[in-house]
Order: structure tokens, then sequence, then C-alpha cells
């Protein structure tokens, strides 16, 4: 019978059937941070239970972590220390690999993740943070789960999982000058709607998606939770297989061998069917901006802020008054030309390197505009020094932005980088909620080089006007 890769691998990691929607899943790797494990940890010593597997565990401090630019770290706020605490101290009960404040590798889990060569194509990886969908870059199947499934997963190395459906995403064609990754999934989302995948696992394919780079595939897939996917997949092709081997030196040999084999197989079948498809063209992408408090309520940067009335639909009216309420915006303004006070780069959708060399690209030889306090937040200790010995730090340090440490940073101000309120934010994160970063915070989603560019004008900006290329 015909199959789909999630199927593939849902069937691959099934120890027991349950019953027709629920399955009992393994997982090969459990990622934990720092806010949703204690509970789980406190859960497992309460009942006396240990952790089954430590070495498919692994943990990092990224959330509530400080980033300000510091030889050593250190988290003043008590409740943040004593959450860092309490994982550094489970973590060594267990035998769990951590990746602590200070630690040389440290960095947001989803960038680390990948760069470590933890991630394999047909793996199933799990973690408590909802964007675990980013690891189907790799051809893995990631999500995010609660902290009384982490106990289960700590104490089991499996999950009760609820079947999803399956959905393919189809995209060809060729992204224009100025478009990105970042910018395909904010079309797509803002097509299908916050809840348009809800109960899927998406699969992309087509032929933009081919010709994106592995790290923009992680952008794309690990926004693809804002759509309400539970899962999302691209099949690991030449460049997917290139990047795991090049991370992960252990693979090699007989196991390599063996591994390319396993690889192969890991495609939907020509004749498998899913449940629902979409289809777009790469062309019709143009850069992107959210003007409400969803990632769905997004429009082309050359577009005007919808007005309410025009929805036929009662809720969407009803959602888009409430989100021009909050945003301070109106009807019918232009998008582009929109003020700022603050420019975030950074978080698990883009603090890559490819996302810093864009934004140098940018802003070389400009300077942030004056009232706009920008700031750039890598991904990992690895992307920090790698931008520093690439020249990319010093570009955008001449330029006026911060050079933080990495962690999730202003993502959601979990730590003491955060908007207050009224500030209006151009950030490359992936949500946009009210108070999402900060108290009162207004955030415009865009890519990277949309955020230089908002960076250095002052406000929302067309990056098309700096001839910038697709990423």
């Amino acid at each position: 019978m015909a199959t789909t890769l999630y199927q593939k691998l849902v069937e691959t990691h099934t120890v027991a059937r349950l019953d027709a929607q629920n399955v009992l899943l393994y997982a090969d790797l459990h990622i934990m941070n720092e806010y949703t494990s204690p509970q789980a940890f406190a859960g497992l010593h309460e009942a006396g239970r240990g952790v089954a597997v430590p070495g498919q565990q692994m943990a990092v401090v990224d959330h509530i972590i400080p980033t300000h630019p510091v030889t050593f770290r250190i988290i003043q706020d008590p409740p943040s220390a004593l959450q860092a605490t309490n994982l550094a101290r489970n973590c060594g009960m267990h035998d769990i690999v951590l990746f602590d404040t200070n630690d040389a590798l440290q960095g947001i889990e989803h960038v680390i993740a990948p760069e470590l060569g933890m991630i394999r194509p047909g793996m199933v990886v799990l973690c408590g943070d909802s964007h675990t969908t980013t690891y189907g870059a790799l051809g893995a199947l990631g999500f995010g789960i609660g902290t009384s499934e982490v106990e289960h997963v700590l104490a089991t190395q499996t999950l009760v999982y609820r079947l999803a459906k399956d959905m393919r995403i189809r995209v060809d064609g060729e992204l224009a000058q100025g478009a990105t990754a970042k910018d395909l999934i904010m079309h797509i989302i803002a097509r299908i709607g916050a809840q348009g995948a809800r109960g899927y696992a998406v699969e992309f394919s087509g032929s933009a998606i081919d010709a994106l780079s592995v790290e923009a595939r992680m952008t794309l897939c690990n926004m693809a939770v804002e759509a309400g996917a539970r899962g999302a997949l691209i099949a690991p092709d030449a460049k997917a297989i290139e990047y795991v081997l090049e991370h992960a030196p252990d693979i090699a040999g007989l196991v390599r061998d063996a591994a390319l084999a396993e690889w192969a197989t890991l495609r939907s079948d020509a004749d498998a069917k899913f449940d629902v498809e979409h289809v777009f063209d790469a062309r019709d992408v143009a850069p992107y901006v959210t003007w409400g408090t969803s990632p769905d309520q997004a429009a082309p940067v050359t577009a005007t802020v919808p007005l309410p009335a025009d929805a036929a639909d009662a809720t969407v009216r009803a959602a888009a008054e409430q989100a021009l309420r909050y945003t301070g915006l109106e009807g019918g303004t232009p998008i582009e030309g929109i003020p700022v006070q603050r420019v975030f780069i950074g978080s698990c959708t883009n603090a890559r390197i490819e996302d810093l060399r864009a934004v140098a690209g940018i802003v070389r030889g400009r300077k942030v505009a004056p009232g706009v306090r920008a700031m750039v937040v890598p991904g990992s200790g690895a992307v920090r020094r790698q931008a520093e010995e690439e020249g990319i730090a010093q570009v955008l340090l001449e330029s006026g932005f911060e050079w933080r440490q990495p962690g999730c940073s202003m993502c959601l101000a979990m730590n003491d980088d955060f908007l207050q309120p009224g500030e209006r934010c151009a950030s490359t994160t992936n949500r946009n909620f009210e108070g999402r970063q900060g108290r009162g915070g207004i955030t415009h989603l865009m890519s990277p080089v949309m955020a230089a560019a908002a960076a250095v004008t002052g406000r929302i900006t067309d990056v098309r006007q700096f001839g910038a290329s697709h990423a």
C-alpha cells in the first residue's frame, strides 16, 4: 500500500497500536529546556522513577538566559536562576547532556541540535517547545509536547501519540528578488489561515522547496506550526544529507552506507494519498509583514492594512478589529512606512549564519536610523563565532546594531530583553501575539533582510529597493 513520508516515520517508530487513532511512539531524541522540564522531573521523582534512556536526552538553557554581550553570563532574575539551577541538578542526577549558561556550544535548542549533528533523517524528535517542527527540514518528524508528556518520555522514551492527517503543500517556481523562505511561509499561512493545517502533518514539496538551502528549509518548517501543523516534513535530498554528514562526523564507514540506503527510502510513494493538498507558485511571493496579532494577519509590504469591514466572516472581522486596536493601526494604512522603534533579529526561526550574512549584506555601509534600537542575537555560540570570523559581527557593530550572546532573547520576553508598552518592533521571530515580546509591545513579523531594512530606515521598508536577492 502506498504511504506518505509521515506515515513511514510513524510506522517505523510505533511500539504498539493502542487504537485506531493512537499509537505508542518511540522517540529517538528528546530535547528539554529550563522552563518546560521542572514539573516533569518533579513528577518523575515523586513516583520513584528514573530516566529510561539518558543517552537519548539533551537539555539546554535558552529561554530565560540573558544575552548581554559579556564574557561570563549570570542569570540575575531569581526565579529564572532557579529554573537553570534545577535543570542542571536534574541533568546531573540522571546523566543527561546539558548545554548550560556559559557552555561554548550553548544556544537556542532548535539551532544547536542540527548544528551538533543530533538530527538525522528518519528520526522522531520530541521537545517541550512547539517549534520542534524545525527538524522536518532534515526529514525528521519533530513536534512539541506538554509537561506531562515530557515526564512520560523521560520515564519510557515513548509517547502516547494521536495520529495526524496528511497534508501536502507543493510550491513550484522561483522566489523573486527580495523574497525569502520566511516570506514564503508567511504567504502560505496568510492564505490557509492560522488553523489551516490544524490536525495535519504537512509535507512540503516542489521545485521551490528543492531550491531552498537547508537553513531556509528550517525556517519554513519552524513556522509551519503557526498554521496549526502537528509536524512539518521535507523529504531528505542531497542537500539535506550533505548537511547531516557534515555536522555528524560519527556517521562513517558501514554506518554511513547503511544510513544512506535507509535515507533513500524516506519519501512519499508516488501514488501516496494525502488528505488535503495545496499548490502555490513561488513567483507570487513578495516580502511579507504582519499587521495584526496573529501570524496569518499578514500581507505584502506593498499592501495596506485591511479594513475589518471588508471581511465577510464575522469571526475574522472581530479578530481584525481587536488586532488593530492593539497595534494602533487603522485599516487602509500603507504597511510600508510604518515607523518602528525596535528591531530584533534572532530566534529559532531566523538566527542562523545564512540569516546573519543576508542582514550584513543590507546594512553594510549604512547606519541604524536615529531613534531605533536594533539588536542581533545569534542562534548559538557556534553561529556567533562564525559571524565574528567572517566579519559579519563587525559590520553589524559598525552599523549601530547590538551584537548579543546567543539565546531566545526577545522572541518571547522570558528574559530581560523585551519591548516597552507601545514600542513597535520589526522582528524575525515566529509569533506576533499580544504581549509576546513584552507587555503592550507591538510586533511586526518579517524576514531578516526586511528587518535590516527597517533598522536603517526607521520604518517598515520594502527591501527590494536595496537590491536584495532571495535566499
